[in-house]
Protein backbone atom coordinates (compact mmCIF):
# COMPACT_ATOMS: atom_id res chain seq x y z
CA UNK A 1 0.00 0.00 0.00
CA UNK A 2 1.30 3.44 -0.82
CA UNK A 3 1.60 6.17 1.79
CA UNK A 4 0.06 8.94 -0.32
CA UNK A 5 -3.43 8.58 1.15
CA UNK A 6 -3.07 7.10 4.65
CA UNK A 7 -6.18 8.82 6.00
CA UNK A 8 -8.47 7.68 3.17
CA UNK A 9 -11.19 5.35 4.44
CA UNK A 10 -10.66 1.69 3.50
CA UNK A 11 -13.55 -0.25 1.97
CA UNK A 12 -14.68 -3.82 2.61
CA UNK A 13 -13.03 -4.78 -0.70
CA UNK A 14 -9.71 -3.33 0.51
CA UNK A 15 -9.88 -5.32 3.73
CA UNK A 16 -10.69 -8.48 1.78
CA UNK A 17 -7.66 -7.93 -0.48
CA UNK A 18 -5.42 -7.72 2.58
CA UNK A 19 -7.06 -10.81 4.09
CA UNK A 20 -6.40 -12.70 0.85
CA UNK A 21 -2.70 -11.79 0.99
CA UNK A 22 -2.58 -13.08 4.57
CA UNK A 23 -4.25 -16.37 3.61
CA UNK A 24 -1.69 -16.86 0.82
CA UNK A 25 1.14 -16.12 3.25
CA UNK A 26 -0.26 -18.67 5.73
CA UNK A 27 -0.52 -21.33 3.01
CA UNK A 28 3.07 -20.66 1.92
CA UNK A 29 4.42 -20.87 5.48
CA UNK A 30 5.38 -17.21 5.72
CA UNK A 31 3.05 -16.75 8.72
CA UNK A 32 2.20 -19.14 11.51
CA UNK A 33 -1.36 -19.46 12.80
CA UNK A 34 -0.83 -17.04 15.68
CA UNK A 35 0.59 -14.31 13.43
CA UNK A 36 -2.13 -14.95 10.86
CA UNK A 37 -4.87 -14.61 13.48
CA UNK A 38 -3.43 -11.38 14.89
CA UNK A 39 -3.03 -9.77 11.47
CA UNK A 40 -6.44 -10.90 10.24
CA UNK A 41 -8.06 -9.42 13.34
CA UNK A 42 -6.22 -6.13 12.74
CA UNK A 43 -7.33 -6.19 9.08
CA UNK A 44 -11.03 -6.32 9.84
CA UNK A 45 -10.67 -3.64 12.51
CA UNK A 46 -8.79 -1.25 10.19
CA UNK A 47 -10.70 1.84 9.07
CA UNK A 48 -8.09 3.61 6.91
CA UNK A 49 -5.35 2.74 4.41
CA UNK A 50 -2.80 3.92 6.95
CA UNK A 51 -3.98 1.21 9.35
CA UNK A 52 -3.96 -1.47 6.64
CA UNK A 53 -0.51 -0.67 5.24
CA UNK A 54 1.71 -2.23 7.97
CA UNK A 55 -0.21 -5.51 7.99
CA UNK A 56 1.25 -6.83 4.71
CA UNK A 57 4.29 -4.61 4.25
CA UNK A 58 6.77 -7.47 4.95
CA UNK A 59 4.98 -9.97 2.68
CA UNK A 60 5.52 -10.58 -1.06
CA UNK A 61 2.98 -8.77 -3.19
CA UNK A 62 1.72 -7.41 0.09
CA UNK A 63 1.37 -3.77 -0.78
CA UNK A 64 -2.32 -3.31 -1.46
CA UNK A 65 -2.39 0.03 -3.19
CA UNK A 66 -4.83 2.77 -2.40
CA UNK A 67 -7.03 3.55 -5.38
CA UNK A 68 -5.25 5.77 -7.87
CA UNK A 69 -8.52 6.90 -9.40
CA UNK A 70 -10.96 9.42 -8.03
CA UNK A 71 -13.79 7.20 -6.78
CA UNK A 72 -16.12 10.18 -6.92
CA UNK A 73 -15.74 10.74 -10.65
CA UNK A 74 -16.13 7.24 -12.03
CA UNK A 75 -19.12 5.43 -13.45
CA UNK A 76 -21.96 7.38 -15.00
CA UNK A 77 -22.77 10.47 -12.99
CA UNK A 78 -19.43 10.24 -11.19
CA UNK A 79 -17.53 11.16 -14.35
CA UNK A 80 -18.74 14.71 -13.70
CA UNK A 81 -16.84 17.00 -11.35
CA UNK A 82 -18.36 18.31 -8.13
CA UNK A 83 -18.55 21.76 -9.73
CA UNK A 84 -20.75 20.31 -12.48
CA UNK A 85 -23.00 18.61 -9.95
CA UNK A 86 -23.69 21.74 -7.85
CA UNK A 87 -26.27 23.18 -10.22
CA UNK A 88 -28.28 25.71 -8.19
CA UNK A 89 -32.01 26.09 -8.57
CA UNK A 90 -34.81 24.84 -6.35
CA UNK A 91 -34.32 21.10 -6.54
CA UNK A 92 -36.42 18.53 -8.34
CA UNK A 93 -38.03 17.28 -5.11
CA UNK A 94 -38.24 19.05 -1.74
CA UNK A 95 -40.30 16.73 0.49
CA UNK A 96 -41.56 13.19 0.96
CA UNK A 97 -44.02 11.41 3.28
CA UNK A 98 -44.39 7.74 4.20
CA UNK A 99 -47.39 6.79 6.38
CA UNK A 100 -47.56 3.00 6.66
CA UNK A 101 -45.80 3.02 3.30
CA UNK A 102 -42.47 4.04 1.80
CA UNK A 103 -40.74 6.56 -0.44
CA UNK A 104 -37.52 6.77 -2.45
CA UNK A 105 -35.47 9.55 -3.95
CA UNK A 106 -32.67 8.04 -5.98
CA UNK A 107 -30.93 8.10 -9.32
CA UNK A 108 -30.39 11.37 -11.18
CA UNK A 109 -32.28 14.06 -9.28
CA UNK A 110 -31.47 17.48 -7.82
CA UNK A 111 -31.32 17.61 -4.04
CA UNK A 112 -32.63 21.00 -2.82
CA UNK A 113 -31.07 23.26 -0.22
CA UNK A 114 -33.52 21.74 2.29
CA UNK A 115 -35.29 18.43 1.86
CA UNK A 116 -37.92 17.50 4.47
CA UNK A 117 -39.36 14.05 5.00
CA UNK A 118 -41.70 12.30 7.43
CA UNK A 119 -42.00 8.57 8.11
CA UNK A 120 -44.72 7.11 10.36
CA UNK A 121 -44.90 3.33 10.50
CA UNK A 122 -43.07 3.41 7.22
CA UNK A 123 -39.68 4.00 5.68
CA UNK A 124 -37.85 6.12 3.18
CA UNK A 125 -34.59 6.14 1.23
CA UNK A 126 -32.77 9.30 0.12
CA UNK A 127 -29.94 8.30 -2.21
CA UNK A 128 -27.52 11.08 -3.19
CA UNK A 129 -24.94 8.97 -5.03
CA UNK A 130 -26.01 10.11 -8.50
CA UNK A 131 -27.77 13.31 -7.46
CA UNK A 132 -27.04 16.90 -8.38
CA UNK A 133 -27.06 19.50 -5.60
CA UNK A 134 -28.83 22.86 -5.46
CA UNK A 135 -26.08 24.32 -3.26
CA UNK A 136 -22.68 23.59 -1.73
CA UNK A 137 -24.46 22.74 1.56
CA UNK A 138 -27.82 21.00 1.75
CA UNK A 139 -29.95 20.00 4.72
CA UNK A 140 -31.99 16.82 4.96
CA UNK A 141 -34.56 17.11 7.75
CA UNK A 142 -35.99 13.77 8.81
CA UNK A 143 -38.85 13.06 11.22
CA UNK A 144 -39.20 9.34 11.94
CA UNK A 145 -42.01 8.17 14.26
CA UNK A 146 -41.98 4.40 14.62
CA UNK A 147 -40.40 4.36 11.21
CA UNK A 148 -37.06 4.89 9.55
CA UNK A 149 -35.21 6.92 6.94
CA UNK A 150 -31.96 5.90 5.25
CA UNK A 151 -29.68 8.59 3.78
CA UNK A 152 -27.05 7.33 1.34
CA UNK A 153 -24.16 9.61 0.35
CA UNK A 154 -21.31 9.06 -2.12
CA UNK A 155 -17.61 9.01 -1.21
CA UNK A 156 -16.14 12.50 -0.99
CA UNK A 157 -19.16 14.19 0.62
CA UNK A 158 -18.82 15.62 4.13
CA UNK A 159 -21.62 14.58 6.50
CA UNK A 160 -22.83 16.38 9.64
CA UNK A 161 -25.58 14.81 11.80
CA UNK A 162 -27.58 17.03 14.15
CA UNK A 163 -30.74 15.01 14.74
CA UNK A 164 -32.31 14.21 18.11
CA UNK A 165 -33.49 10.73 19.07
CA UNK A 166 -35.89 9.69 21.86
CA UNK A 167 -36.11 5.92 22.14
CA UNK A 168 -34.68 6.12 18.66
CA UNK A 169 -31.55 7.51 17.11
CA UNK A 170 -29.49 9.07 14.35
CA UNK A 171 -26.49 7.33 12.81
CA UNK A 172 -23.26 9.32 13.38
CA UNK A 173 -20.78 6.83 11.90
CA UNK A 174 -20.06 8.83 8.75
CA UNK A 175 -19.27 12.06 10.58
CA UNK A 176 -15.68 13.25 10.74
CA UNK A 177 -14.69 12.08 7.24
CA UNK A 178 -13.17 15.06 5.39
CA UNK A 179 -14.89 15.98 2.15
CA UNK A 180 -13.22 16.30 -1.22
CA UNK A 181 -12.25 19.81 -2.36
CA UNK A 182 -15.34 21.43 -3.85
CA UNK A 183 -17.66 18.63 -2.73
CA UNK A 184 -21.01 19.42 -1.11
CA UNK A 185 -21.75 19.15 2.59
CA UNK A 186 -24.82 17.19 3.73
CA UNK A 187 -26.36 18.15 7.08
CA UNK A 188 -28.85 15.63 8.49
CA UNK A 189 -31.26 17.05 11.06
CA UNK A 190 -34.62 16.13 12.56
CA UNK A 191 -36.26 14.00 15.20
CA UNK A 192 -36.66 10.25 15.74
CA UNK A 193 -39.12 8.72 18.23
CA UNK A 194 -39.18 4.94 18.35
CA UNK A 195 -37.53 5.14 14.98
CA UNK A 196 -34.20 5.80 13.36
CA UNK A 197 -32.33 7.73 10.71
CA UNK A 198 -29.39 5.91 9.15
CA UNK A 199 -26.56 7.52 7.22
CA UNK A 200 -24.27 5.41 5.09
CA UNK A 201 -21.57 6.02 2.50
CA UNK A 202 -21.79 3.67 -0.49
CA UNK A 203 -20.40 3.25 -3.97
CA UNK A 204 -22.63 2.94 -7.00
CA UNK A 205 -23.09 -0.42 -8.69
CA UNK A 206 -20.66 0.65 -11.42
CA UNK A 207 -18.00 1.60 -8.91
CA UNK A 208 -18.41 -1.70 -7.05
CA UNK A 209 -17.99 -3.54 -10.35
CA UNK A 210 -14.80 -1.60 -11.07
CA UNK A 211 -13.40 -2.54 -7.65
CA UNK A 212 -14.26 -6.19 -8.25
CA UNK A 213 -12.50 -6.07 -11.61
CA UNK A 214 -9.47 -4.44 -10.00
CA UNK A 215 -9.41 -7.12 -7.32
CA UNK A 216 -9.65 -9.86 -9.97
CA UNK A 217 -6.73 -8.37 -11.93
CA UNK A 218 -4.59 -8.15 -8.79
CA UNK A 219 -5.38 -11.78 -7.95
CA UNK A 220 -4.36 -12.89 -11.43
CA UNK A 221 -1.14 -10.88 -11.19
CA UNK A 222 -0.28 -12.49 -7.84
CA UNK A 223 -0.88 -15.95 -9.27
CA UNK A 224 1.36 -15.18 -12.23
CA UNK A 225 4.12 -13.90 -9.95
CA UNK A 226 3.91 -17.04 -7.81
CA UNK A 227 4.19 -19.19 -10.93
CA UNK A 228 7.28 -17.24 -12.00
CA UNK A 229 8.86 -17.68 -8.55
CA UNK A 230 8.20 -21.44 -8.62
CA UNK A 231 9.68 -21.62 -12.11
CA UNK A 232 12.85 -19.86 -10.98
CA UNK A 233 13.18 -22.28 -8.04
Amino acid sequence: MTDDAPELRASDADRERVAEVLRDALAEGRLDMEEFGERLDATYKARTYGELAPITRDLPVGAVAAPKVDMVKKSGAFERSWAERIVGGEGSSTWAVAVMSGFQRKGRWTAPRRFSCFAFWGGGEIDLREADFADREIEINCVAIMGGVQVIVPPGVEVVVRGIGIMGGFDHREEGVPGDPGAPRVVVTGFAFWGGVGVERKLTRGQRQELREERRREKLERREQRRELRGEG
